[in-house]
């Protein structure tokens, strides 16, 4: 049927009024299309901005004078153990380039287990300096890292309890002062009532603390009944819960200055790559832990207050790391193993409550070094 002129009039109306919708819907699909698109790459460009940076900050800690290989042995079903060190220079006045390790804990992966273990050394045990000119240098374990680095440290700790060490992580405790303030301080409850460095801290109470609060209440030692063991256990807490802090989503804002911070303050022999290999295939490992340290007895060795282990102390541990590494257990013999012998033969006691001299023997037994 032929249409009239008013009817033809109002079928051309309502196909300019349908072809207007239909172009401002998709222009609007197109120009959501666009923001969806822009939001996608922005998003993707902040995440690679991230993983960049943190890539290049985590280079910025690599060290290739104790480089070994790390191809395939991340792969979520070997076990491994990473020595964990913490050193206390360039901060409240010490300003030594490499100092002492207060605190060494090496920690055990067993991802057989989906469970890590931490092992402490205390800083004051008796232990042969692994890689000294000086032939069997004896010295408190602390010193290996400040004689020689990283290697004499991992090669000291690996002799001591005989188990095989390849990774270590060292941090600069005063770099933790800038850290804690960048992500605006950490919540504590101190583990022990105290004063230190005029900091107050009370058992047991929330505590916000900054960086020069959070390493007084790290450092302090004498005051604590469990000595060097209580400091250990302090200074794990403060790093724990830095770490939970750090990788925060408020944390993001400063990222740049804690990303600045990590690459200052840390040094270790795992590239980036090891790295993300750990974080994504051993996650399930982080939910479970043990920790555990060696217990030593008080001695003075030329007026120095020494540590010493007991020959069953050290083996004690070894069978627990070996353990949990899935190798065979194998008696320990060494410098420490040797000197224990000769004392107990000479009137030594590790069953004394009091504090004893112990002396360190040559190898031809013939009297002191």
């Amino acid at each position: 049927m032929k249409k009239s002129k008013k009817e033809y009039r109002n079928h051309l109306n309502e196909t300019r009024v349908q072809n207007h919708r239909y172009k401002k819907h998709h222009i609007l699909a197109w120009v959501m299309g666009i923001v969806a698109l822009v939001a996608v790459v922005a998003t993707a460009a902040y995440f690679a901005s991230i993983y960049f940076k943190a890539k290049n900050a985590v280079d910025k800690t690599y060290d290739p004078h104790t480089a070994v290989k790390t191809t395939g042995e991340f792969n979520g079903k070997k076990r491994f153990a990473v020595l964990l060190m913490g050193t206390d220079t360039g901060a409240l006045n010490r300003t030594k380039k490499r100092g002492r390790t207060d605190t060494m804990i090496l920690a055990v992966v067993n991802p057989a287990k989906k469970h890590y273990t931490l092992v402490s050394i205390p800083r004051d045990t008796m232990a042969q300096m692994v890689g000294s000119e000086e032939t069997f240098l004896t010295e408190k374990i602390n010193a290996a890292y400040e004689i020689g680095g990283a290697r004499m440290a991992m090669d000291s700790v690996s002799e001591l309890i005989n188990v095989p060490i390849k990774y270590y992580a060292v941090v600069n405790m005063g770099g933790i002062m800038k850290m804690i303030r960048y992500v605006g301080g950490i919540n504590i409850r101190p583990t022990l009532s105290f004063e230190y460095g005029g900091y107050v801290f009370e058992k047991g109470k929330l505590t916000h603390m900054g960086g020069a609060g959070a390493l007084a209440y790290s450092r302090m030692r004498y005051d604590d009944p469990k000595g060097d063991y209580g400091r250990q256990e302090r200074q794990r807490q403060v790093i724990v819960t830095l770490i939970k802090k750090a990788v925060s989503i408020s944390s993001l804002s400063n990222l740049d200055s804690i990303l600045t911070s990590v690459s200052s303050n840390v040094r270790t022999n795992l590239p980036f790559s090891a790295l993300q290999q750990i974080a994504m295939n051993y996650r399930n490992c982080a939910n479970s832990s043990s920790s555990d340290y060696l217990h030593g007895y008080n001695a003075e060795i030329k007026d120095a207050a020494y540590q010493i282990q007991p020959t069953s102390e050290l083996q004690r541990i070894s069978d627990l790391v070996r353990s949990e590494l899935g190798l065979e257990k194998e008696v320990v013999q060494n410098n420490e193993t040797f000197q224990n012998e000769q004392n107990e033969a000479n009137g030594f006691s590790f069953k004394s409550g009091k504090t004893q001299y112990y002396h360190i023997y040559d190898y031809t037994g013939e009297g002191d070094n």
